[in-house]
């Protein structure tokens, strides 16, 4: 579902969760336009593994661009005001993860909603989780 206006908006209020890319190809991609490759962490399971890593990670800003893309579908006219992140945990290369957002604040003067965030492993252990404000237009 996608929201328009603040009005559109209840506290609880889901965003429907998302299964993002986060294949090895994925990262090291994106790690190679970020200017973040040659160290191997995200771009070969065996050199991370080399570096004390579980495997090859999804970089942390990748990360946030996830959570940053599942608000944009949901509110097309939103505005990012604020987006606070906590990495918990590896987001691991070639791992499925769900992407999920959920209302807990709506401020009907300010037009702004604060979700919280947060990107989950199969085993649905917490990898980041973090808050977003969000502006929306007027209801009137």
């Amino acid at each position: 579902m996608t929201v328009q206006t603040i009005g559109d908006v209840a506290f609880g209020d889901e965003i429907t969760p998302w299964r993002p890319d986060t294949s090895l190809e994925a990262a090291r991609s994106f790690a190679q336009a970020v200017g973040y490759s040659g160290s191997g962490r995200f771009e070969d399971h065996e050199k991370a593994r080399a570096q004390g890593l579980p495997g090859a990670l999804v970089p942390g800003i990748m990360g946030m661009g996830f959570l940053t893309s599942m608000i944009h579908r949901w509110a097309p006219q939103g505005k990012l005001k604020h987006i606070d992140t906590v990495f918990r945990a590896p987001v691991l290369a070639d791992h499925d993860h769900t992407v999920t957002a959920v209302v807990t604040d709506i401020d009907e003067e300010k037009n702004e909603v604060v979700l919280d965030l947060t990107i989950k492993n199969a085993q649905e252990e917490t990898r980041v989780f973090g808050t977003a404000t969000v502006r929306l237009p007027s209801s009137c």
